[in-house]
């Protein structure tokens, strides 16, 4: 499948954008007093993260009363202003009292351009590292994008590159490899991963079952117990419905 066929073939990531919708109607729902869940012995639920069968990463009690699900992008500002808001006091006041899990859940809202972080952010394959990286991503999302629009322009000059080898030409010309060496993964090892065509066809497959089931409109998009919160795209809002729900 080529650059251009990924297009025509998936023109849901075309449909959605990176920041979400404006209707709050959910944010206020009213629920009862959720009480507190300990963690089994000489464990802490924010260390407690696996694999979903859905390809995302949940943190917390696996059978938490509340359930939130984030679909976000790596490359989106809005998703980077959710993390730098919202990920710390997410952890410290509602995930570690077992009352609340996290999933994340990967979104490529800006098609190919996200392939690349995605790929490698999840190369390592250790649970252990996947949140902290997710949350450096963000952290320097200003950096690691600042020659985007240039590299996109090479990017589209190429083709009829493979999504694979678009993946490869992000990830060279804004810095995520190097960014990755950094934080410990061998450089052949991230090259493997971005050269994966498994890879490329999880993160669609992943983008098309997550429009089918909730019609994603923008990122970051929150699902509370399988039910999507229109409107609420920064913590405050998060929080409110948390909290509203007995959190």
């Amino acid at each position: 499948m080529t650059f251009r066929t990924l297009f025509a073939a998936a023109p849901l990531l075309f449909l959605a954008a990176c920041g979400g919708s404006q209707d709050a109607t959910n944010v206020t729902a009213p629920a009862g007093s959720v009480k507190a869940v300990t963690p089994p012995a000489g464990k802490a639920w924010v260390d407690t993260v696996v694999k979903t069968p859905e390809g995302g990463f949940r943190m917390g009690n696996p059978d938490a009363p509340l359930k939130i699900v984030e679909y976000g992008s790596r490359a989106c500002p809005y998703c980077a202003l959710f993390d730098t808001e919202g990920f710390e006091p997410l952890k410290a006041d509602f995930i570690a009292t077992g009352k609340v899990s996290y999933e994340f859940r990967e979104y490529p809202v800006h098609g190919p351009l996200d392939f690349a972080p995605i790929l490698l952010g999840q190369c390592t394959g250790d649970t252990a590292t996947f949140f902290p990286i997710l949350d450096q991503m963000f952290k320097n999302q200003e950096t690691l994008l600042k020659d985007e629009q240039a590299v996109a322009a090479k990017v589209q000059a190429m083709g009829n590159a493979t999504p694979n080898q678009v993946a490869v030409a992000f990830a060279e010309g804004l810095g995520y490899i190097d960014f990755m060496k950094q934080r410990g993964l061998p450089e052949d090892k991230a090259r493997a991963c971005l050269n994966d065509p498994a890879g490329i066809k999880k993160i669609v497959d992943g983008a098309q079952a997550a429009n089918d089931k909730y019609q994603i409109t923008g990122t970051p998009t929150f699902i509370l117990n399988d039910v999507k919160l229109d409107g609420v795209d920064r913590w405050e809002k998060l929080k409110a419905v948390l909290t509203n729900r007995g959190a």
